[in-house]
């Protein structure tokens, strides 16, 4: 878990989401692969999330990241820059002749025409910079993590994918029959692939179902992603 560096926020235990006894709304539906007999079984679970905790209104914003490696990138040119703009134009106003490099720069943006290539280039790159900066300065990153329902208004906490993927992991584990299984969990959508060596899949399949539904809603995410399951029997050996 992660949460933003805010001056008014303090760190403290995260709500524990407790199972509820009603009754149990996930669905799924089973498909067979065709041509291959009972080796495939998947579904998509459609769940009800628990109501927002206290304080909370079930819309929290992702997390914003510092930029700091762009930052600094721009903080470094913009400095190196001007500091060798305002040396030579110093050194002009004392008398003595101006850079070789200002004096080629200056005879070259008088000389050459707007169409020419390298003007054309240069403008493309300085464009597409200024584009990437806007991008980063409106858009708030941090895709990985997931942010989670607000307990308390002055502390916010969010939850990597890669923690979430290895806890719904465990929990499929726990499934009777299930082999191996690989866990993608998305902002919007968390993929389950999982392998069956007994049982049938489709019994395996609805009990992942509950299982990784019961674990997402223990994840405690302010926006709980959809849930889509796979099982199919191991491949055959030679």
């Amino acid at each position: 878990m992660s949460e933003p560096h805010d001056p008014e926020s303090t760190t403290r235990r995260m709500p524990v989401i407790e199972k509820t006894d009603e009754a149990d709304d996930t669905t799924g539906i089973g498909e067979k692969a065709a041509g291959a007999g009972l080796d495939q079984s998947a579904s998509a679970a459609a769940y009800h999330p628990p109501p927002t905790l206290e304080g909370g209104d079930g819309d929290e914003r992702r997390f914003w990241s510092a930029r700091r490696v762009p930052a600094g990138i721009l903080a470094v040119l913009l400095l190196l820059g001007t500091g060798f703009f305002l040396y030579d134009i110093v050194a002009v106003r004392a008398g003595r002749s101006a850079m070789a490099w200002r004096r080629s720069l200056a005879r070259q943006l008088a000389e050459r025409p707007l169409d020419d290539t390298w003007v054309l280039v240069g403008a493309g790159v300085a464009v597409a910079l200024g584009l990437w900066l806007l991008v980063l300065a409106l858009t708030p990153g941090l895709r990985d993590v997931l942010p989670m329902r607000r307990v308390h208004t002055d502390v916010r906490a969010g939850l990597h994918r890669g923690a979430a993927a290895l806890a719904l992991r465990d929990r499929a584990m726990e499934v009777a029959g299930v082999r191996s299984v690989r866990v993608r969990a998305g902002r919007k959508r968390v993929d389950v692939r999982a392998v069956a060596h007994f049982r049938e899949l489709d019994d395996v399949r609805a009990d992942l179902d509950v299982a990784l539904a019961d674990g997402i809603r223990g994840l405690g995410l302010a926006r709980p992603p959809s849930l889509s399951v796979h099982v199919r029997r191991p491949g055959r050996k030679g």
